[in-house]
């Protein structure tokens, strides 16, 4: 499957866009007020659970860009834009 030009400059600019967002957010703790009060003063233990939210978080999203890429290929009436030369 080859991609037309227009599409590889989306994709390029959406990369580019996840990456500065990446670099530039602050550090934040993927927990809620509860979770962390309760384990509030173990540091290797906060760790592993914001690592473990992250982890868990990881399935649905893939999901949910599984399913807009499949609905986005298949959008009108599931033939690509591929010109016969």
């Amino acid at each position: 499957m080859t991609l037309n030009r227009r599409t590889l400059n989306v994709l390029l600019v959406l990369t580019g866009l996840v990456a500065v967002l990446l670099m530039a957010t602050a550090p934040v703790e993927a927990q809620c007020a509860m979770c962390r009060a309760s384990v509030q003063n173990n540091a290797a233990f906060v760790r592993g659970l914001n690592l473990g939210v992250l982890v868990l978080l990881t399935p649905p999203v893939a999901i949910f860009f599984s399913i807009f890429i499949v609905a986005y290929r298949h959008r009108k009436g599931g033939k690509d834009n591929v010109t016969d030369e």
